[in-house]
């Protein structure tokens, strides 16, 4: 008995005039699949378009970017300047300013998808993926979340592009279920305005726990931030010069070691000693952590202010919640009347993709960037750089260019074979 797959089809498919075969609730797709419409996957779809090479998105949110449209606090403005933050092929519109709001990113993603006519299927929940030796295929169950109708997908190619944020994390306290005010994840916060007058524990010190902050403050209410370990504060900008940019160019020249020790000095130059505050430093420079693990320095754009001002209280790690507030390692009680988490997020990777070579436990590809783009049998990865939209970019166009050279080397050979069929058939004739 034979081992082929009828249901799949080998690398280059004949389609004649059509991307896609419908069988049943199979669909062989003529094309790599990517997961996810977010920036990630926006950038491989925009370089592939831009190749010539058909491809389908798969979206379990119902819109494009859901991370940035539906979880994100309304104050939020891209921390680094827009050229770090473009994603290939399509500047922002010269209007913009250096360091864009939300709402313009989300436009600037939607105008980017209709450019590059980039049309995912929304509402459809990757439930597994898996590579079948048998046929040679990337086999991709989905749910369709409006209807709960199962689809599978079969293709050559599959470019994983969920990223870094895909799922929020949200750790265990003792005591939290008895707590009686209101408990919300980061990625549910808006805005401070139904705060006014309230006592709010923010738990987690990084950009976002810094900045809904912040923005409690000037909806006057009162947050207490909690800091558990060490943390990297630096000024967004020195000198009038983004901080991120003068990395960059540092980066070029000097050792990692060197250009930390300089933006530590500056910081504490500037910022003054902050640790009188709560605020400890790691010993581990801002950018060795950011290679080594992914753990991103807080780019100040106001925080520190008020936290020398005493309009937020920073507070260390929780030892447990009760019904009316929060005891503290230190000892100290608080009262509180709600709780945000600002405790970051996760890949989702590992709860779909069945495979254990390309990527780790935690979700992230095992090899460094800049390799950890491609693995093996068509899998990729876009968007599990550590790096941003930067890296992201970065990892998109070379995912696409990639998949480009294959398709158009398979696209050649089949052609090659046609046309060597239609000499022979002729010569008989």
């Amino acid at each position: 008995m034979s081992n082929q797959c009828n249901l799949c089809l080998p690398p280059m498919v004949d389609a004649s005039e059509h991307d896609e075969l419908f069988i049943g609730r199979r669909i062989l797709v003529n094309g790599p699949v990517i997961v996810g419409a977010g920036p990630s996957g926006l950038a491989v779809a925009a370089g592939l378009q831009q190749q010539g090479v058909p491809f389908v998105v798969l979206e379990r949110a119902n819109c494009i970017a859901s991370l940035w449209q539906n979880k994100t606090y309304d104050r939020l403005k891209l921390h680094l300047p827009r050229q770090f933050c473009e994603l290939p092929y399509f500047p922002f519109p010269k209007e913009y300013p250096e360091y864009p709001s939300k709402n313009q990113f989300i436009n600037y993603l939607e105008t980017y998808a209709k450019h590059f006519k980039i049309n995912p299927r929304f509402n459809e929940t990757v439930q597994s993926a898996k590579y079948d030796e048998n046929c040679g295929s990337w086999r991709i169950k989905t749910v369709d979340t409006s209807d709960y109708s199962e689809i599978e997908y079969i293709c050559s190619w599959l470019v994983a592009a969920t990223g870094e944020n895909a799922e929020k994390v949200v750790p265990e306290f003792e005591g939290l279920q008895d707590f009686s005010g209101q408990v919300m994840h980061a990625c549910d916060y808006k805005s401070g305005k139904a705060y006014d007058g309230k006592r709010v524990l923010v738990v987690g010190c990084g950009n976002s726990g810094m900045e809904i902050s912040l923005d409690l403050c000037n909806y006057n209410a009162i947050p207490s931030m909690v800091i558990r370990s060490s943390v990297h504060v630096l000024p967004r900008e020195i000198l009038g010069i983004s901080t991120f940019q003068l990395s960059v160019s540092l980066m070029k020249w000097l050792p990692i070691w060197l250009v930390d020790k300089i933006f530590v000095s500056i910081a504490r130059l500037l910022m003054g000693n902050i640790e009188k505050y709560g605020v400890k430093r790691p010993s581990t420079g801002p950018l060795q952590l950011k290679n080594t693990l992914g753990k991103t320095p807080v780019l100040d754009i106001g925080t520190l202010n008020k936290i020398r001002s005493g309009m937020i209280k920073v507070v260390p790690g929780i030892k447990k919640f009760s019904r009316d507030g929060v005891e503290l390692e230190n000892g100290e009680f608080l009262e509180i009347d709600s709780v945000i988490l600002a405790t970051g997020y996760c890949s989702n990777i590992p709860s779909w993709l069945k495979e254990n070579e390309f990527f780790s436990g935690d979700g992230f590809p095992k090899t460094p960037f800049p390799n950890g783009w491609k693995g093996k049998a068509g899998l990729y990865a876009v968007g599990f750089s550590r790096r941003g939209l930067s890296g992201a970019s970065f990892d998109a166009i070379r995912v696409s260019e990639d998949i480009g050279q294959i398709w158009k080397q398979e696209l050649k050979q089949k052609n090659q074979g046609a046309l060597s069929l239609a000499n022979r058939r002729s010569c008989k004739s």
